[in-house]
């Protein structure tokens, strides 16, 4: 049975829903085991190590790995006249492989694939939010390698172009009234081949690296918001251009404020006697100021209070949201002698008047069940 007919899951001794990581790691451990360098003259490790790149290349690949789950081994058979193969491309590939130049595919081209996009999550403050902060995260992600300098061939050595293609990357096969067109099997569509790989990135060009990055977080930042990092996801293979790295940040919870936007909100807790009477509450800032909150006297529960330009900046703009305070009266629970009778004369002298609310209500009652 040849490489591309066994199971690509089996090869690699990982489960069917492994993820990415995990099927990296065994691709990493095998190949490093199988390593014709490190079993020079021994064809069992030189086939086993062609398997272990043969199923890494397929299941590395979102797209690929979907379509040999879908299909198995079908999914590579071009037309059914050429063999299976590791590099099939993309989903346009694919319909460049059936329709051929009726799609205007007719001169072969490079598969030089831009690297993957990467994704990393930052957690902030809501004080790191408010004020932004430049920080640096270390990220492993595949590099250019140094010692070919992403051309994948040996220092010394040069890529040549492919003898079944003529550098085309492609190749044409009579399949009825049709002619099938499909990238080379030799070259897997690049139009050239290497005959002595790298030794430090095995002829991909690319190495992983954990790589430390500056990230500026702008002030106003919230749950959701993504920083692009321009060229710093995975590095293309054989010298394509690399994706992009996205930081999706995330705000821890604070333990005063809520966040709605750019507007906090904070409930704050008043005695009665403040809310009777009125008064005023100081409420520290995110920013270091202290903001005063006037309370007016008969201020009810559930209340809120604004202050104008006392929240959070507006992300790339300019301004800020607002402060909403909600009022929340407290009844006392522990009261002296001298407090309790304080409030049995005060009680003593109400007419109804001092709350219209619960008087207002009372009527209602008599009014409903007197009719």
């Amino acid at each position: 049975m040849s490489a591309m007919e066994m199971d690509f899951y089996e090869v690699l001794g990982v489960s069917r829903d492994a993820d990415g990581a995990t099927i990296k790691s065994a691709y990493r451990k095998l190949a490093m085991k199988y390593h014709p360098d490190r079993n020079p003259g021994c064809d069992d490790s030189e086939a086993r190590f062609k398997a272990i790149s043969v199923a890494y290349d397929c299941l590395k690949d979102p797209q690929k790995r979907a379509a040999y789950d879908r299909f198995g081994h079908a999914a590579f058979q071009q037309g059914g006249g050429g063999g299976p193969q590791a590099d099939f491309g993309d989903i346009g590939d694919i319909f460049e492989t059936i329709f051929g130049s009726a799609f205007g595919g007719g001169a072969a081209r490079s598969r030089a694939r831009r690297g993957a996009d990467l994704r990393y999550d930052m957690e902030v403050s809501l004080e790191e939010a408010f004020h932004g902060r430049q920080t640096e995260i270390k990220v492993e992600v595949s590099v250019v390698c140094d010692t070919c300098g992403g051309d994948g061939a040996e220092p010394g050595t040069s890529r040549r172009t492919c003898d079944l293609c003529h550098g085309h990357g492609k190749v044409r096969a009579q399949q009825g009234l049709f002619v099938i067109e499909r990238a080379c099997p030799n070259c897997h569509g690049r139009g050239e081949v290497i005959d002595q790989p790298c030794h430090e990135c095995r002829g991909e060009g690319r190495v992983d690296r954990v790589q430390a990055l500056e990230v500026d977080i702008p002030p106003g930042v919230d749950n959701g918001t993504r920083i692009r990092l321009s060229g710093k996801g995975e590095a293309g293979p054989h010298g394509a251009p690399p994706g992009d790295l996205y930081i999706f940040v995330h705000v821890r919870q604070h333990k005063v404020f809520q966040r709605e936007g750019t507007t906090l909100l904070t409930r704050v807790p008043v005695s009665f006697t403040t809310a009777a009477l009125g008064g005023s509450i100081e409420i520290p800032g995110l920013d270091g100021e202290t903001s005063v909150i006037e309370i007016p006297a008969g201020i009810q529960s559930g209340r809120q209070l604004r202050k104008r330009g006392a929240g959070m900046p507006v992300l790339q703009g300019r301004g800020r949201g607002d402060l909403v305070i909600e009022i929340v009266v407290e009844t006392p629970t522990h009261l002296s002698a001298r407090q309790k009778e304080l409030l049995r004369e005060f009680r003593e002298t109400e007419t109804g008047e001092e709350c219209p609310e619960s008087r207002g209500f009372l009527d209602r009652l008599k009014d409903a069940f007197s009719s």
